[in-house]
């Protein structure tokens, strides 16, 4: 008796194989069969009859339950095992799990309904770029393709990543099980928040299709499961893991900060764009970055249900994506207590100092440096510009900022010199001096005299100095990228990118990527300013003032003339980009 006893408790740990993979199987959990994480058996399962089988196969490890078996009377008849349920239906598939026969008591184990998430509504996307070649601007660079994936909601529309579709010529999508690839349209980039919403004008991709469900934001250690089409296959791909952390993320698409989940789920090339579920089989997020660094492993990131229910409203509302709007200041942490005194805060008194404020920005019309933002829209804000968020977390006050859409108006209390001012402001977006998207458009540039001009962008910096631009760039661009605000809602900085060799130019030739100050003593305000200028110029000499304390002296005529021939050599369209033209 004492030696069946002891078998009867606990139960052996399962053990994998190890030639299963991540990108085809989820790990197993150590857990009870309620809390496994869904696996290929799960998502390839068509019918009831294979599902019952695949249990029936597997019932000595999954039927059991932790803890001690129930005793059962020795007269009374063993019962059979209870047959797993149908297969059910609620925004995905439902699985039986387990019918366990205990060691040797014969213990019944009640089967538990697993949702699996709708992997038909889950789809290939196909685009080939092509995109513009900053080094030459009059022209663009040799197409490539790329595949990533997408999933169906309402309205007969499909979600993916912006940076998927990104300078996108042409668009496809495959469903699952399916050999046919529609051509999709592009309904909305969003390049904050990495979203792109398509659809299909061909009916006969929509049939036997639902759209998933969105879910609520998720708490900390809930299961998520991400689906998509990365490397390593041509078939769908199911990974899983749980939510590790929920905070504000930097976008590195959209160079923006906004809400995202920390997942330790394997997100690859080509999951880009693809849905990630909760349990229930909800749609809870967006798989678009991981990060790769020596010291992480694991680490993906999934845009969460607030943003993308934010771009769905944005352009239901206004037909368009317009963005997220932002406050447009720098601000101060207030921790310091002798800050806080000499700033004229009492002792219950919490919030942020303003630093600056963006001059095309309407909140500087009511907003002064040094005040002290006490509250957005009726929500404190503590010293480290945290508010509160859920039960136990905190998050950026710019979360509530985020909240918010083009055009709304938003109530802040602040502390000016120990006096406390309510405003109404509207939000706007604001646009960098630098800006951090070109958002499909072609550059613009100018040439005179071999002299190409143009206009610096996020994505020129890219072109030029590589991926780790950010190191590489001349460090006063990076000082305006960094910390330049723009003084009027049209101004761009203008550099010679570089200096297309003729005899005219001859001594000019190292110039490259330097900032244009002024034109014959006239500040340049923007490229079309500029190529105005220079046009129009009835001086005989042309003067550029450039950065670094540089100058550039041309002769009139001479530099005209000498334009066309170079234009003619360099196999150039026209001296100016179309939108510089009158």
């Amino acid at each position: 008796m004492g030696d069946s006893k002891h078998k009867k408790r606990g139960r052996k740990p399962k053990t994998l194989d190890p030639t299963t993979t991540t990108t085809t199987t989820a790990p197993a959990t150590d857990g009870d069969d309620d809390e496994e994480a869904f696996t290929v058996a799960n998502v390839e399962i068509t019918n009831a009859s294979s599902t019952a089988a695949a249990v029936n196969n597997n019932h000595d490890d999954a039927g059991r339950r932790r803890g001690r078996p129930k005793k059962r009377s020795k007269h009374s008849p063993e019962k059979p095992g209870k047959p797993p349920p149908p297969l059910i239906n609620g925004g995905g598939v439902g699985v039986g799990v387990g019918v366990g026969v205990g060691g040797g008591g014969g213990e019944i184990v009640e089967s538990v309904a697993r949702v699996v998430p709708a992997m038909d509504a889950v789809v290939k996307v196909f685009c080939v770029h092509t995109e513009p070649n900053f080094s030459l601007p009059w022209q663009r660079k040799r197409q490539y393709s790329s595949s990533s994936s997408g999933f169906v909601i309402g309205g007969r529309r499909v979600l993916t990543n912006a940076h998927s579709v990104e300078h996108y010529t042409q668009v496809k999508l495959k469903k699952r099980g399916s050999d046919t690839k529609y051509l999709a349209t592009v309904l909305a980039i969003g390049t904050e928040c990495d979203i792109a919403l398509l659809t299909v004008s061909d009916d006969e991709f929509w049939e036997g299709v639902s759209p998933v469900d969105f879910g609520e934001l998720p708490a900390l250690q809930d299961a998520v499961t991400v689906v998509g089409y990365p490397i390593g296959g041509d078939t769908i791909s199911v990974t899983s893991g749980v939510v590790s952390r929920i905070e504000i993320l930097s976008y590195v698409h959209g160079s923006t900060e906004l809400l995202g989940l920390q997942i330790d789920a394997a997100i690859n090339s080509g999951n880009s764009g693809g849905p990630a579920f909760n349990d229930k089989g909800e749609c809870v997020g967006i798989a678009f970055q991981s990060l790769k660094h020596d010291d992480a492993e694991n680490i993906g990131y999934v845009i969460p249900t607030p943003v993308i229910k934010h771009f769905i409203h944005d352009y239901e509302k206004s037909g368009a994506y317009t963005g997220f709007p932002l406050l447009g200041i720098e601000w101060q942490k207030m921790e310091n207590p002798d800050l806080r005194t000499a700033m004229g805060m009492k002792t219950d008194q919490k919030g942020v100092r303003i630093r600056r404020i963006d001059p095309t920005a309407p909140e500087s019309k009511v907003l002064k440096p040094s005040d002290i933002i006490l509250s957005f829209d009726g929500v404190d804000i503590a010293n480290d510009g945290t508010v509160p968020f859920r039960h136990g977390e905190r998050i950026g006050f710019s979360y509530l900022i985020s909240q918010k859409y083009t055009g709304d108006s938003a109530a802040i209390k602040v502390l000016r010199n120990s006096e406390t001012l309510n405003f109404d402001i509207k939000l706007s977006t604001h646009r960098r001096l630098i800006p951090p998207h070109v958002k499909g458009k072609p550059p613009s540039y100018y040439i005179i005299a071999g002299f190409v001009f143009t206009t610096v962008s996020v994505p020129y910096l890219r072109s030029e100095y590589g991926k780790e631009y950010e190191y590489e760039a001349p460090v006063k661009l990076l000082d305006k990228l960094l910390h330049s605000m723009p003084q009027s809602p049209d101004e761009q900085l203008v550099v010679v990118s570089q200096v297309l060799v003729a005899d005219i130019n001859i001594g000019y030739e190292d110039i490259v990527n330097t900032q244009v100050l002024a034109f014959n003593g006239k500040p340049v305000k923007n490229l079309k300013s500029l190529a105005n200028m220079v046009e129009n110029c009835n001086d005989e000499f042309l003067k550029f003032d450039l950065e670094y304390d540089q100058i550039v002296v041309l002769r009139t005529k001479t530099a005209k003339e000498a334009t066309v021939d170079i234009l003619t050599t360099h196999c150039i369209p026209s001296a100016m980009s179309e939108d510089l033209k009158p």
